[in-house]
């Protein structure tokens, strides 16, 4: 027996047990209540829980586009509490592991517990298995973690994630798509969540282009979330006096990358000043079938 700082003793043999590949299901054995919450106990469906539940900061929108290299992912940095503003300033896109990203939209604080849980995961199977999960691996270990959460979701603490990555494999990037009972669904070319999606998405069927490149690839997704906040309150447009601006990932052969702030800062002015002369956004060229 080993004796935590904390002065609690557990048994550090279950550490050396069966070589459990899945993080969260040797968490779910060992210590369950550090995992994200699975309910909201007795008080769930109560006016009261329904107000606590409205009150928290719900993330927005994220949008990503495959590209010739890969998969560019974008979020805005807006998050609501009801009809409020909660926080101008929140990053929804993240780095899952070296060749993935995920973005989430839902209750914030049970968003960020998963990605960093998501996160472990990945490490936590490299190195008990000397290997990497495939990407369609990775998105499917996401969407099981997701259904586990289906109850605290159906009370209202939903997370609805958006993984993408390049898959070594095939060297391309791939995207897939939850619910709240784990999914997952593979999308093509382009695909949003969050509030502001049916705006982005109906954005991108403008400004999606086959093998486009990763610098188009960003400025399609910018665009789009411009659009995004055009027509959803949710939804936050670049922030030029507070110098806030989307959070912009690439996942391509040459791994992850974000975007530094000047990067992003970049790309938005462009489509900021575009939207100084087209308030609507560049047109799509109408094409006939040859």
């Amino acid at each position: 027996m080993g004796e935590l700082s904390n002065g609690t003793e557990r048994d550090q043999a279950a550490f050396m047990a069966a070589r459990i590949p899945s993080f969260t299901h040797f968490l779910s054995s060992y210590a369950p209540e550090m995992l994200p919450v699975r309910s909201i106990g007795p008080l769930a469906g109560s006016s009261d829980v329904a107000d606590v539940i409205k009150g928290l900061p719900h993330a927005t929108t994220i949008v990503t586009v495959v590209s010739e290299r890969g998969v560019v992912m974008a979020g805005d940095r807006r998050a609501t509490a009801g009809n409020m503003i909660s926080k101008r300033d929140v990053e929804k896109v993240f780095r899952a592991d070296e060749y993935s990203a995920i973005g989430m939209a839902g209750v914030a604080s049970v968003g960020l517990e998963f990605i960093r849980l998501f996160g472990v995961e990945l490490e936590h199977y490299e190195k008990m298995e000397g290997r990497t999960l495939s990407l369609e691996g990775k998105a499917n270990r996401l969407g099981k973690m997701i259904r586990d959460n289906l109850m605290a979701a159906m009370q209202g603490l939903a997370v609805i994630p958006l993984f993408a990555g390049y898959d070594e494999d095939t060297g391309a990037g791939r995207i897939f798509s939850y619910d709240v009972a784990g999914g997952p669904y593979e999308e093509h070319r382009f695909h949003s969540i969050g509030s502001g999606s049916i705006f982005a998405k109906s954005a991108l069927k403008k400004y999606y282009t086959e093998d486009m490149s990763v610098s188009d690839a960003v400025l399609a997704c910018v665009q789009a979330l411009y659009d995004a906040a055009d027509d959803d309150s949710a939804t936050g447009g670049p922030d030029l006096t507070r110098r806030l601006f989307p959070v912009i990932a690439t996942i391509t052969d040459d791994g992850f990358s974000k975007l530094s702030d000047a990067e992003a800062a970049d790309y938005a002015q462009q489509v900021v000043d575009g939207r100084m002369r087209l308030p609507d956004g560049p047109a799509a060229p109408l094409r006939t079938a040859s």
